[in-house]
């Protein structure tokens, strides 16, 4: 019975492509993969943390040069070492001034959008009072004084003209006095 993982399964389990862990076997950074009597690879849980340790690598941002190298140090043995300690610590150095750098990028655009929101509230005051401005400019204004008293004479007028119609249709009806 065959044991170790098939490269499809590998590859669904660590999100990297069956060429890309092909390619990682050819230039190097994975060593000879393991394979079956019918010449498939089976990857063991020995290859699985490597890759796992590759991929957190190349996600922050090692170059593929340097994870060569590390690879070929690593199969040299304890040897190396203090070597692959070295340059993991460069790495981890590195990797600490870029998070240092997003830092002050992100106070920086949390500074700019502050600032933002600061002059949207200024610029919704601002047209808030001006239209409490305008509006109350236009209902102290005597001409819209004088349209409005024209107005109220004109309800009461059409309010008089349907009582007396009202009136008058309903003595026609004969409901009347």
């Amino acid at each position: 019975m065959e044991t170790g993982l098939t490269i499809q399964q590998v590859a669904k389990r660590t999100e990297l492509s069956i060429d890309t862990l092909r390619y990682y076997e050819r230039i190097g950074l994975l060593e000879p993969v393991g394979r079956a009597q019918n010449g498939h690879r089976r990857y063991t849980q020995h290859d699985l943390d490597w890759i796992d340790l590759l991929i957190r690598l190349r996600n922050t941002g090692m170059p593929r040069a340097q994870m060569v190298r590390f690879a070929q140090l690593r199969r040299q043995g304890s040897a190396t070492l203090t070597e692959r300690r070295i340059m993991l610590e460069q790495h981890q150095h590195s990797l600490e001034q870029r998070m240092q750098e997003l830092e002050q990028h992100m106070a920086a655009l949390q500074q700019k959008i502050a600032r933002l929101k600061e002059r949207e509230a200024e610029r919704d005051d601002a047209l808030m009072n001006q239209r409490r401005v305008d509006e109350s400019m236009l209902y102290s204004s005597p001409l819209i004084h004088r349209v409005g008293q024209r107005q109220r004479s004109r309800d009461k007028v059409a309010s008089t003209k349907e009582c007396i119609h009202g009136e008058e249709r309903r003595k026609n009806r004969g409901y009347g006095p």
